[in-house]
């Protein structure tokens, strides 16, 4: 991890099923989902990735330190369905370190060349990975991206184009849902230390400054759930200019 990454908190390892020591299938992708104090949502967000289309997966959830049943609602999820994975693993941070430091907990558990990342709150269609894998593994790209559709308390849909240094320039369109290559998140030094909604943002640009680029699939693959506790509307819009400073300062070239 790079001195601009997030300090990670350390953790501690609450269930493993599989072995780490067997030999990861070509293929296998990581679904990495971060958890802090998303009790009655974190069932749902399981339950679309056990129905994934694509065969070969692990599973890594961190919890951030939750102060309601969150991490016990994932053990007894964990406990029923773990056959479903390669490797499932359920680690908790020894205390909260936000959600840069999870995702960053979850990569460097991961076992496979690429990761997805999905938030406690978000849900999967069955064959969002399957896609999104298979135009990983053709382009070589960093990351893949779908359109997203928007639930809960608004509904539509999310932006979405193709990868374009110009449009981050001026804000982001990529949602932090995308299967991203390991090494991509290692070259930039992971998740940088925001933990204020754009910590998706800050890596994209860090991609496209190490040379980096994303592939769009415009298939409605991922669904983004409104709600009132969603850090959209609890953290970033509280803390907006503070966000746009840290951007600009981390990424000069940025013109939000």
């Amino acid at each position: 991890m790079s001195a601009g990454a997030a300090i990670e908190p350390g953790h501690e390892v609450v269930l493993a099923h599989g072995d780490d020591g067997e030999a990861v299938p070509a293929g296998c992708v990581t679904v990495a989902v971060s958890l802090f104090n998303y009790e009655r949502f974190i069932v749902d967000a399981l339950d679309s990735v056990h129905g994934q289309t694509h065969s070969d997966l692990d599973l890594v959830v961190v919890d951030d330190r939750s102060t309601d049943r969150g991490l016990e609602a994932v053990s007894a999820w964990m406990a029923s369905h773990h056959a479903r994975f390669r490797r499932a693993r359920l680690l908790r941070h020894r205390r909260n370190g936000g959600l840069s430091a999870a995702r960053n907990t979850a990569f460097a558990d991961a076992r496979t060349e690429a990761v997805f990342v999905l938030d406690a709150d978000n849900q999967l269609y069955p064959s969002a990975i399957e896609k999104l894998a298979a135009i990983l593994d053709r382009t070589g790209a960093a990351v893949a991206y779908s359109q997203i559709e928007v639930f809960g308390n608004e509904r539509g849909l999310g932006q979405g184009a193709e990868w374009d240094r110009d449009l981050f320039r001026i804000g982001n369109y990529v949602d932090a849902m995308a299967l991203i290559a390991k090494r991509a998140w290692a070259m930039v030094g992971g998740y940088g230390p925001l933990d204020l909604g754009w910590e998706d943002y800050d890596l994209w640009l860090s991609f496209i400054e190490h040379g980096l680029h994303g592939v769009y699939v415009p298939e409605v693959l991922c669904r983004y759930r409104v709600h009132g506790q969603s850090m959209l509307r609890t953290v970033t819009d509280i803390r907006q200019e503070r966000v746009r400073a840290q951007i600009a300062y981390r990424h000069p070239w940025v013109d939000l």
